[in-house]
């Protein structure tokens, strides 16, 4: 008899982390009579180097709620997962393929759960799967921002829904919204469960004991922005530094330094001599665990970062205070303006106090008035083809604020391009001009192949 076989594709301990929470909430149906597979993909520059999702703290209780564990990896050997997709006449026999390799049936239905579809390995395992039907997750604040590419509609037909948590109650994610997908909240209280159950499991890590010893006050969060390319690694040094310097200005004396886990060790050491110049305490935490792990056993009173979804999550799910640093020049260096991370970094921007300028830490709380629209405004400026409906809105809305908005938000140059308010008439000029040259480039390119 045939039978549903759900595959669900993860390649962080937090995307793991959001799924658990959806299954222990019910959001893919009962139990009996599913096989459910979590497929791991490793997908670093260089997988082979890179710490292991089944190396970090709480993996193998999360990894339990799943019959079966496959990895993508393994599967592709010797291509990469976010390069390699099948050709289109291919897909027939790699479906077989991994039917037979992860013993799943040819008469068994396939369901899908999968972060990121609009790039590799989630677009690959859609087109091999081309009649299963397709369940997005968010990887945190990402879902407020736009599609980053069209998505072919044998596939964008077959989404069902996104799920995602809510990160920031009342703003609805962007994502996915042309498709006419509908948002699925992932329950807070499911997904703190599942944060509680990875810290338990973390509790006995040598490495942790330390840093508890020291009784840490302030959280920094290390994002390792160069390896995007939009820093470069002095920079990145740098705003570390400028988050410790914040939170000594606040009062504090013992820190901890959460690295990203792909950060090389001389941004620990950089730091260190600033700690130590400082005359303050601070404890490097190169751990496999999550910063929420850590939020739940030092219980901080601040939380400093960046742009990172884990400052968001230390105040909607801990309590803890938050402040940024460094935004602003994040925002100019970000490129090209369609970047996925523009969205993100205006949320925390608009919402989050900048610890430089001596501003509070605060909780995060529910998106005010002035969020949902600034959102909606970038993201059309972002994706103008994807969503035409919003050019209107956002030339009023333009009209209105620009003139309160940081200048980095919205370029003269890309609303030159945009036909939007605020651009000067240079900009335009330019624009106008960078047209007519890729018009001529184009007409010199075609008369040359006919030759």
């Amino acid at each position: 008899m045939p039978r549903t076989t759900q595959i669900f594709q993860v390649s962080t301990l937090y995307g793991a982390a959001t799924l658990a929470a959806a299954l222990d909430a019910g959001l893919f149906g009962p139990r009996d009579g599913v096989r459910r597979i979590l497929l791991l993909s490793h997908n670093a520059a260089v997988p082979e180097t890179a710490l292991r999702l089944e190396r970090m703290h709480g993996y193998a209780r999360l990894a339990a709620r799943f019959d079966s564990v496959a990895d993508w990896n393994e599967a592709i050997r010797p291509h990469h997962p976010s390069t390699w997709g099948p050709r289109g006449n291919d897909t027939v026999l790699w479906q077989r393929a991994f039917r037979l390799l992860w013993g799943i049936d040819a008469r068994d239905r396939v369901e899908l759960a999968v972060e990121s579809i609009q790039v590799n390995p989630a677009r690959a395992l859609a087109a091999i799967f081309s009649e299963s039907t397709v369940h997005v997750y968010a990887d945190g604040l990402m879902s407020y921002g736009p599609t980053r590419d069209r998505l072919p509609l044998t596939v964008a037909r077959r989404i069902r829904r996104l799920l995602h948590l809510d990160l920031i109650p009342g703003l609805r994610p962007l994502l996915l919204s042309e498709y006419g997908v509908e948002p699925e909240i992932v329950p807070d209280e499911a997904f703190r469960g599942v944060l509680d159950e990875i810290s338990r499991d973390a509790a006995d890590d040598p490495r942790l004991a330390p840093v508890l010893a020291k009784e840490p006050t302030a959280v920094l969060l290390g994002q390792y922005l160069a390896a995007l390319g939009i820093l470069s690694a002095q920079e990145e040094e740098d705003l570390h530094v400028r988050m410790l310097t914040g939170a000594v200005r606040a009062g504090h004396r013992s820190v901890v330094f959460k690295p990203h886990p792909t950060a090389p060790a001389g941004y620990s050491e950089a730091l260190g001599r600033a700690a130590a110049d400082a005359g303050v305490r601070l404890t490097v935490l190169d751990a496999p665990l999550l910063a929420e792990t850590l939020y739940h056993h030092c219980r901080p009173a601040l939380v400093a970062g960046c742009f990172s979804t884990a400052m968001v999550t230390a105040s909607a799910y801990y309590g803890v205070p938050v402040a940024r640093v460094g935004t602003a020049l994040v925002m100019e260096r970000l490129t090209p303006y369609p970047n996925s991370n523009r969205v993100p970094l205006a949320v925390i921007d608009h919402l989050v106090p900048d610890l430089e300028r001596a501003e509070a830490p605060a909780l995060v709380g529910a998106a005010p008035d002035t969020l949902p629209p600034l959102v909606r405004a970038i993201g059309f400026c972002m994706q103008p083809g994807t969503y035409p409906g919003l050019r209107e809105p956002t030339a009023n809305w333009l009209r209105r604020h620009l003139a309160d908005c940081p200048a980095p938000y919205f370029p003269a140059s890309r609303l030159a391009e945009l036909g939007l308010p605020g651009s000067r008439p240079r900009a335009r000029a330019r624009v106008r001009v960078d047209r007519s040259l890729r018009r001529v480039r184009r007409a010199v390119r075609r008369a040359s192949r006919k030759r």
